[in-house]
């Protein structure tokens, strides 16, 4: 199960146009940013990461403000583990336990999950905060990831396996962020 103390979220390219035109769209920023929001208030590592934001633009609104306090990680590889600072920043923070939202699934996503896989770390990939253009790519990706071993999960089992607890300091206002 993921805890607080042993995993991080990587948030992958939710930017410009493209994250317009992603499936579901608007229960995919909602998720993430849900994510985002818990994470921070159970300080849980957030690595964020842009896909050449010259060329696709600047993470979404309000997704950019929540992560004010963050530094983004820009790359041009689909993968982030092939960017260095990516590699430099997990290594720093020390987690094992890495969840994964973004776009597109069965691109950015995917080849992420695969090279932390490949490195040892546990890959747990939010079904309902990634997509792709066409729902059939999510899916692919999605059943991909699950044949290789990464762990798909949703929303509301990472929060609550985070929070472990009802009796969770954080845990109203975490519920508060999923009704």
């Amino acid at each position: 199960m993921l805890d607080t103390q042993t995993s991080c979220l990587v948030v992958i390219d939710l930017q410009g146009k493209l994250a317009n035109l992603m499936q579901e769209r608007e229960s995919l920023f909602k998720a993430t940013a849900t994510l985002v929001q818990s994470a921070q208030q159970l300080n849980v590592p957030i690595l964020w990461c842009q896909q050449c934001p010259d060329a696709l633009g600047p993470t979404i609104e309000p997704l950019r403000a929540l992560l004010a306090g963050e530094t983004p990680i820009n790359k041009s590889s689909f993968s982030c583990w092939a960017n260095e600072h990516f590699r430099q920043r997990l290594a720093q923070i020390n987690r094992q336990q890495v969840v994964l939202c973004g776009i597109e699934t069965h691109i950015c996503v995917w080849q992420t999950a695969m090279n932390l896989l490949g490195q040892q770390f546990e890959v747990e990939v939010v079904a309902d905060a990634v997509s792709s253009r066409t729902a059939a790519n999510k899916r692919l990706g999605l059943d991909r990831m699950r044949r290789a071993g990464m762990g798909i999960t949703s929303l509301e089992m990472v929060l609550f396996e985070w929070l472990k607890d009802a009796d969770h300091p954080n845990f109203d206002q975490i519920a508060k962020l999923i009704k």
